[in-house]
């Protein structure tokens, strides 16, 4: 930042074209104008027989604000814009001769104190590949072919219908290595990300944030370009390509996106016109201590503005299917991460950041109204009550949130040496008695298998038979305990490495011994989880689950049984977290006659030593564990067996 020591230049005001009418500037000024990506930024077109591009930015403590760029050898006075005149504070001109491609900024010369700012288009919909950081001039043009998808889009990503997503982080699930290591573009991405996910039987992926960033290492979470995906790997139009191409193999897409802080980076949103326009002035409530990054000043019209008409642009120009909201708690509470005197209260007097929660509200009263059919997910790792809750009972309005508890609870417990595990079997089953008071996706993402955490497989204990073991039971009790499923890409084969986003995946070991066989079963989970009702459309419901036994930690075995939501399709699964076979083992069984056998993680084809009722069982008329029936089974070591009944109206009514 230089200052300016000659005097200042007045407003430059010429006869301008705009794109805004009164009602935009109506909606804008009262705070809800949610597609200003129409209307903010750069946009080519054609004004008084002259093509060119009209360009606009929100700068209203500017003194004088110019584009330079490509097209006028980035000279601040070639260039000026006009400030309008009805105090919304936004800039504009229109530049004949602009075209497609061409690199831009904003020169801003500030009213606090003279001082000079050189910034990227908050709005822009191409950035040039960083290090580099001039904004693009580039049009969104495309013909989608998805419209089979899009028609069905709402069954598809319905609450009840089934979701297993694949957690991608596209820089790094495949690179070539025969060519130092580049990345794929997105075109070389969408047959093959498209084929893998259809072939192991995903319903959606979610990506790392694509919104463009300018340090790599942050994966995306320090955000910068909130209207562009990353140039890294191609254009606009190539995601779009991407996307288009996933859904036209019946495949969901979901986007990170990160509404809770953004990158200092000088040429970004940060003292944007030399006043903190987008961020707080005071770093107690505007400064990140974790992430060493600015927090959005909610509060601000403007701001829930530019937020807003973010989400609503992906999911309207890229036909996302959702967006996975990043570290919502550091939005929800004015104290998170920080000590006593580091944090604001609010007016109460509380740790609640009020406008935040005002913004979440709106952001999903909003998205949900105007795109039926999408899906807001929340990554909040605390205990906030109502979350999944519609707004008019006092909710948030998300459609999912990750359930962090079964997480940390799970990996703690499968981590332990199996004699340990007695002791610690409530860790396992605690999460049932607050499984429905949200609609959880249990999670296995990115954040468990990075800065020295190891990856899924190191976290196993034993050696390594039984690591695969427990990573297989670990995986079948994830898909079939209540809640939606997500797995990061990698664990499917059990990488042995932890992630590292500047190489590939260990693609070779997908298709060498128990990896392999962990790969197929994983692909069998998901199949078998879209096929059975049980297993999806009563994930949020009470009526889906109920015990069968949880108190046998001496051998550390637990059943349940998922059922579908007319009650007709019953699961009944059981866990053996020790190394011991456990023969002519009794489960109580809730009706009689022959319960099939749909899964065994210990199966040879999987990797397992092929123990237990392989066809299934019959059911004795022997009460047991609070149940009518008994099944007298033997049950593998560290595994999984599920066994499915359908009820016929005879035998419900035998019951009842």
């Amino acid at each position: 930042m230089e200052k300016i020591t000659k005097p200042l230049l007045a407003p430059y005001k010429p006869k301008a074209f705009s794109l805004f009418t009164e009602l935009d500037i109506y909606l804008f000024k009262r705070g809800s104008h949610y597609n200003l990506y129409e209307k903010l930024g750069s946009h080519l077109l054609s004004y008084e027989g002259k093509k060119g591009a009209y360009f606009a930015v929100w700068a209203p403590n500017a003194q004088w604000v110019s584009v330079i760029g490509s097209f006028n050898g980035w000279d601040p006075k070639a260039n000026l814009m006009s400030f309008r005149e009805d105090q919304s504070g936004i800039w504009e001109t229109f530049i004949p001769g602009v075209t497609k491609g061409d690199l831009y900024k904003y020169h801003i010369i500030s009213k606090a104190g003279g001082s000079v700012h050189i910034k990227g288009d908050p709005y822009a919909f191409l950035w040039e590949i960083p290090p580099k950081s001039a904004s693009v001039v580039w049009n969104l043009d495309y013909t989608w072919l998805d419209k089979d998808w899009m028609d069905k889009k709402a069954k598809h990503n319905g609450l009840n219908s089934p979701w297993n997503i694949y957690e991608v982080h596209l820089g790094s699930w495949k690179r070539k290595a025969a060519e130092n290591n580049r990345f794929l573009s997105y075109r070389e991405l969408a047959p093959l990300l498209a084929n893998y996910v259809k072939e192991m039987g995903y319903t959606h992926v979610e990506f790392l944030p694509v919104m463009e960033h300018p340090y790599y290492g942050s994966w995306g979470y320090q955000s910068l370009g909130y209207f562009a995906p990353t140039s890294r790997y191609g254009l606009p139009q190539d995601f779009m390509f991407l996307i288009d191409y996933l859904h036209r193999n019946g495949i969901g897409v979901i986007l990170d996106w990160v509404p809770s802080h953004f990158a200092t980076d000088g040429h970004g949103l940060g003292v944007f016109d030399g006043t903190h326009l987008y961020e707080h002035a005071d770093p107690r409530q505007g400064y990140h201590p974790d992430w060493g990054s600015y927090i959005f000043n909610y509060g601000r019209y403007e701001v829930k503005e530019f937020l807003i008409s973010s989400a609503r642009f992906w999911i309207e120009k890229y036909h996302i299917d959702g967006l996975r909201i990043d570290a919502v708690a550091s939005m929800l509470y004015l104290d998170y991460s920080r000590k006593p005197g580091e944090w604001i209260p609010n007016k109460y007097g509380g740790n609640e950041n009020l406008e935040a929660i005002a913004f979440l509200r709106t952001l999903s009263e909003t998205l949900y109204k105007e795109f039926p059919g999408i899906q807001l997910i929340a990554e909040e790792s605390t205990a906030y009550p109502m979350v999944t809750r519609p707004t008019y009972a006092g909710g948030l309005g998300f459609g999912f949130k990750w359930n962090m508890g079964w997480m940390h609870d799970s990996l703690f417990y499968f981590s332990l040496d199996p004699i340990f595990r007695k002791y610690h079997q409530n860790r396992l089953t605690f999460s049932a008695w607050y499984a429905f008071q949200e609609n959880f996706i249990l999670s296995l993402s990115h954040d468990e298998v990075v800065y020295g955490k190891g990856s899924l497989l190191r976290k196993m204990p034993g050696d390594n038979w039984q690591k695969f073991a427990n990573l297989r039971a670990l995986f079948s009790y994830q898909f079939f305990f209540p809640g939606h499923k997500l797995l990061f890409m990698g664990s499917e084969f059990g990488q042995w490495d932890e992630w590292y986003h500047e190489k590939s995946l260990d693609w070779h070991l997908a298709s060498e011994g128990l990896h392999s066989q962990l790969c197929f079963m994983v692909k069998s989970l998901n199949f078998i989880y879209k096929s059975e009702r049980a297993l999806y459309e009563s994930n949020f419901s009470p009526k889906g689950f109920y015990w069968i036994d949880f108190s046998d930690y001496e051998k550390s075995i637990i059943s349940f049984v998922r059922r579908s939501l007319d009650n007709k399709e019953h699961i009944l699964c059981i866990f053996n977290f020790t190394p011991v076979p456990r023969e002519n083992y009794l489960i109580g069984a809730p009706y009689p006659g022959y319960w099939r056998t749909i899964f065994n993680s210990d199966a040879p084809e999987y990797g397992g030593s092929g123990i237990g009722n392989i066809q299934g069982e019959e059911a004795a008329k022997l009460v047991w564990q609070g149940q009518p029936y008994s099944l007298s089974l033997t049950l593998p070591p560290l595994a999984c067996i599920a066994f499915k009944k359908t009820i016929h109206k005879d035998e419900d009514q035998l019951e009842n």
